[in-house]
């Protein structure tokens, strides 16, 4: 299983930058661009900043997917 995350999505449908997420969430613009490439896997205390920034629930932006290879 495989963390997945809507991050790239929602930054986009609320109209902030790499840049500007990672300030609200008080990491790296880098921190940001790995996690939506899916090579990092967040700490619950960064997810769960990110989820009061998209004012959603940590499990509507972050989800486990089967890896099916």
């Amino acid at each position: 299983m495989m963390i997945k995350n809507r991050v790239k999505e929602l930054r986009a449908r609320h109209d902030l930058t790499q840049g500007g997420l990672a300030e609200r969430v008080n990491v790296t613009r880098q921190t940001i661009v790995a996690l939506e490439k899916g090579s990092y896997v967040p700490s619950l205390m960064l997810a769960m900043n990110i989820a009061r920034t998209f004012q959603l629930p940590i499990e509507e932006i972050f989800y486990l997917e089967d890896d099916e290879e």
